[in-house]
């Protein structure tokens, strides 16, 4: 099961499982996901986060809980919609997932490295993280949790409020605007192609190797709003940027915080930001 499978990482993922030949099953309420995402033969389930909850035929053996209101800004005006989806609906996941004995792989954040009761968005996903540990401490359950970094690559968001900046800045290109950097773009990002967060995903739910908290999938290499935008700068020399004030839950740094992953899972991600956007 995948949850959120429509979505960007979901999509990837599922790719990748059902080429490698495993039965998958997505639960998606397309709010962020897309028809077009879908893959052959996964069997896609349209519906909200707690329909998992009746949800129990066939037999799973593994959850990816992916599902989630993704994105810091747009938290600000749905804390209780962010609080519902990214907490109670990973209670519903993790309900679920111990009357029918499935192993689950918690998509957190790496938000949890900052001050969580700065934004919705990152006291909701920590509480998530809070949850997971939880039942697999009282219960006993098989949790994994994994933090992605900064995430980009085929898929990705460009329309709407979930749209990260790699996204926007795609969108605005697209539409002929300036592209906007939050603050004075000396904040930095560690940013991670979706094919290495894919493999990071499936090394954990293949290896016997458990974290002692939580897996850090990120590069492990940051750059500043700036420089990104001077990669853009170079494939599209017309486009111009535009400054806006400092937002609420714009973190100065975000950067893999350990190793675990390419020690314990020889996880190996690739710094490929630069070509990527030359690419587009």
């Amino acid at each position: 099961m995948v949850t959120g499978g429509a979505g960007f990482i979901g999509s990837n993922l599922i790719k990748e499982l059902v080429k490698q030949g495993h039965e998958v099953h997505s639960l998606d309420n397309y709010d962020s996901g897309k028809k077009e995402n879908e893959v052959y033969p996964c069997n896609y389930i349209t519906g909200d986060i707690e329909v998992l909850d009746w949800y129990n035929t066939p037999k799973f053996d593994l959850c990816f809980h992916l599902a989630a209101l993704s994105r810091i800004q747009p938290s600000y005006d749905q804390p209780q919609e962010t609080f519902r989806v990214n907490t109670k609906g990973t209670l519903s996941v993790l309900e679920w997932a111990k009357r029918n004995d499935v192993r689950v792989v918690y998509s957190g954040s790496s938000s949890v490295h900052h001050n969580p009761t700065q934004s919705p968005y990152a006291l909701f996903k920590s509480m998530g993280e809070d949850l997971c540990r939880l039942y697999r401490t009282a219960y006993n359950l098989d949790i994994e949790i994994v933090r992605f970094y900064n995430v980009y690559g085929k898929n990705e968001i460009i329309d709407g409020d979930w749209a990260a900046v790699i996204g926007i800045w795609r969108r605005q290109i697209r539409d002929g605007e300036k592209i906007t950097i939050v603050g004075d773009g000396e904040q930095r990002r560690d940013f991670t192609n979706v094919s290495d967060i894919v493999d990071g995903l499936i090394k954990i739910s293949e290896q016997i190797e458990y974290s002692k908290d939580a897996w850090e999938l990120g590069t492990g290499v940051n750059y500043s709003m700036l420089e990104v935008f001077d990669m853009f700068k170079e494939r599209y020399p017309h486009i111009e940027k535009v400054h806006l004030p400092q937002q609420l839950g714009n973190y100065n740094r975000t950067l893999r915080e350990d190793d675990d992953a390419l020690a314990l899972l020889h996880w190996h991600p690739t710094d490929t930001l630069k070509q990527y956007i030359l690419s587009l």
